[in-house]
């Protein structure tokens, strides 16, 4: 699960906090996918940085865990233990080098192997479960800069599969890909959500897309010059 209590996001520059929502309470169960929606500008992306600890929050806490384990505070997690808990999947490529499918995925095993990277026994399990779940085994030994940018992102939620976190954030993960692509990669989501326990938060502006796919959803509107949270078990049916 993931939970988040009176939240405040934003960013700091010395002294100075830029807030961009605040006063956000929400909390998301296993195995429930949740869908992030909101105008441009409004502080999905953001949220989950905050959410993944990436950024610090401004105030409030986020907490999480898995069941039959107490929640803990990613902000004050050490950076071993926010890997551990929580995979994020951010949008556009990154520079991999000259590397296969496979040693990509293989990264999701760093919190557990090192960062000498060398994989044991059961980080390669670890690979082989998150590579057959998310359907690429055909691309397992390509380059990682010859896939297509569907091809792309389920390497990179197969990373993240690996990392063997509870929680999975992503970022837009269907941006830039063809029609059938995203309703490939949302089928993808809520099995992994449904049948395999994991706490799935992703944004997303393809509303035709997530609509009825979701079990929760979490909607970011600008009001009186602030960003607030609104969680629904419903996709608005327009954009606040």
């Amino acid at each position: 699960m993931i939970e988040v209590r009176n939240l405040s996001i934003g960013y700091r520059n010395g002294k100075r906090k830029t807030c961009i929502a605040s006063c956000i309470d929400a909390r998301i169960d296993d195995g429930r996918l949740c869908c992030l929606t909101g105008r441009n500008g409004t502080g999905k992306s953001t949220l989950l940085r905050t959410l993944a600890g990436l950024l610090p929050p401004l105030s409030g806490s986020v907490t999480a865990g898995c069941d039959g384990t107490l929640p803990i505070s990613i902000a004050e997690a050490s950076d071993s233990g926010k890997s551990r808990l929580v995979s994020i999947v951010l949008t556009g490529h990154t520079d991999t080098g000259l590397l296969k499918v496979r040693d990509v995925v293989g990264f999701g095993r760093i919190p557990y192997s090192g960062i000498l990277g060398k994989l044991s026994c059961q980080d390669k399990l670890a690979v082989d479960r998150a590579i057959r779940l998310v359907g690429i085994e055909d691309l397992e030994h390509k380059d990682i800069d010859c896939l297509s940018d569907g091809e792309y992102q389920k390497v990179m939620i197969a990373k993240a599969l690996a990392q063997e976190t509870p929680v999975i954030l992503l970022d837009e993960p269907s941006a830039f890909l063809d029609w059938p692509s995203k309703h490939e990669l949302m089928d993808l989501l809520v099995r992994l959500a449904h049948e395999h326990g994991k706490t799935i938060l992703l944004s997303s502006h393809d509303l035709d897309i997530i609509r009825d796919r979701a079990d929760v959803y979490w909607t970011m509107a600008r009001t009186d010059g602030n960003c607030i949270l609104r969680q629904s078990d419903r996709l608005p049916s327009e954009m606040p």
